[in-house]
């Protein structure tokens, strides 16, 4: 065997034949893609503007406050900590406060 035999020169293949590499560029290219299609979505068909029709005075009196109390009572004690306690009414009928 000569020496000539064993330093066989093995040219390494070109970056663009190996199969991972262009499972790399794929993801972001894919993403790249994808974001133009979004925006050209959200171009060409834009959302309509709803206007918000406010409701009567009559169903916004004591009734829509008392609707929300609930919503409120949780989100005072989700912000403090503090239990919330029922506020005490004064007993109209016997006068006392």
């Amino acid at each position: 065997m000569s020496a000539s035999s064993h330093l066989t020169s093995t040219q390494p293949a070109p970056w663009w034949s190996f199969a991972h590499v262009w499972m790399v560029i794929a993801g972001p290219a894919v993403v790249v893609v994808a974001s133009f299609i979004t925006l050209y979505l959200a171009i060409s068909s834009p959302n309509i503007v709803l206007e918000a029709e406010p409701s009567p005075p009559s169903q916004q009196g004591a009734q829509g406050n008392a609707n929300m109390a609930p919503a409120m009572l949780a989100r005072n004690h989700a912000a403090t900590g503090v239990v919330p306690v029922k506020p005490v009414t004064p007993d109209v009928q016997s006068g006392k406060p």
